[in-house]
């Protein structure tokens, strides 16, 4: 029988009337970069916060490292390591008294060499002595990370981490994240990059509470059962308006210099667009790509406000 490092399901969060988390299940195998995805106020910071014990949860069952999510989150708590949105460290004091601080927190014996170990594995030694406050987003990031690792846990919990990181900070971090992966690290991780998407084993999609895809890449394209078309040429944005709204045109989206036409319902979108396809225009169709699928989804999903 297979042991996942989360595996619960029905998980639900109510908040007055509205329910932000709607009967969602997870199963993430160890060592797993688990991506999660949604529009903003989708449900996926509640859903972390559940996991991990900083939120009870309305209803569900199930474990997160082998422990009983909703009657043992104290002990989960001590063996996850959660880096929120927002950086959430005293700015007032320098890198490594900040991890010193957190050191104490989890009552780490050696505490001096478990900061220094913290310091030389994500390259800040040199920045020691150096104020959290006057760092980059890119350095406040790696302080961030450095902080949920030095307790050495068993799973990340990563709300959004890289949003406003540069791109070369953004890759090294992924780096680092499939080299603590390949250790046998399990990570959970919200984004909004699809190209991070991309560098996850797994992901699933949640919308206004529900979810509404999971599985590897491929699996989650080939279910979202779009037909795609590149259009190419001059005046898009007036082509774009004419097919906007047509029977079986779902989507036209601006990618770069082009437009990607996508419905679920191939032969209505071509009959729909066939018109269009003039020397004008250089229609080409190619697969579904992560975002066609997502905005997609969005644009179906129903919203859970009221």
């Amino acid at each position: 029988m297979e042991t996942f490092a989360i595996d619960v399901r029905d998980v639900t969060k109510k908040f007055g009337g509205r329910t932000v988390v709607n009967h969602i299940a997870m199963q993430v195998r160890p060592g797993e970069i688990y991506g999660f995805l949604g529009p903003n106020g989708s449900g996926k910071t509640t859903f972390l916060r559940m996991l991990c014990g900083l939120l009870k949860a309305d209803a569900g069952s199930g474990h997160c490292l082998g422990l009983d999510f909703r009657s043992e989150s104290a002990e989960i708590k001590k063996r996850v390591g959660y880096m929120t949105q927002k950086f959430s460290f005293y700015e007032d004091l320098t890198i490594e008294e900040n991890l010193d601080f957190i050191a104490r927190l989890y009552a780490m014996p050696q505490r001096p060499a478990a900061v220094e170990k913290s310091l030389e594995r994500l390259g800040m030694t040199e920045r020691r002595r150096q104020l959290a406050g006057t760092l980059s987003g890119g350095w406040k990031q790696r302080l961030a990370l450095a902080a949920c690792l030095i307790h050495e846990p068993q799973l990340l919990l990563l709300d959004e981490p890289t949003a406003g990181v540069d791109p070369k900070a953004r890759r090294d971090f992924w780096d680092e994240i499939h080299q603590l992966a390949a250790g046998g690290l399990t990570v959970l991780i919200t984004t909004h990059y699809m190209d991070e998407a991309s560098r996850c084993h797994r992901l699933a999609y949640i919308a206004y509470g529900n979810l509404l895809a999971s599985g590897t890449v491929d699996e989650v394209v080939k279910a979202g059962g779009l037909t795609t078309w590149e259009v190419a040429g001059a005046n898009l944005a007036a082509l774009a308006d004419k097919i906007r709204g047509l029977p079986g045109v779902e989507q036209v989206v601006a990618f770069g210099t082009t437009l990607h036409v996508s419905g679920r319902d191939a032969e209505k979108l071509h009959a729909s667009v066939a018109p269009f396809m003039t020397a004008a225009h250089r229609w080409t169709k190619i697969e579904a790509g992560l975002e066609d699928v997502f905005i997609s989804l969005m644009e179906t999903a129903k919203d859970n406000f009221t």
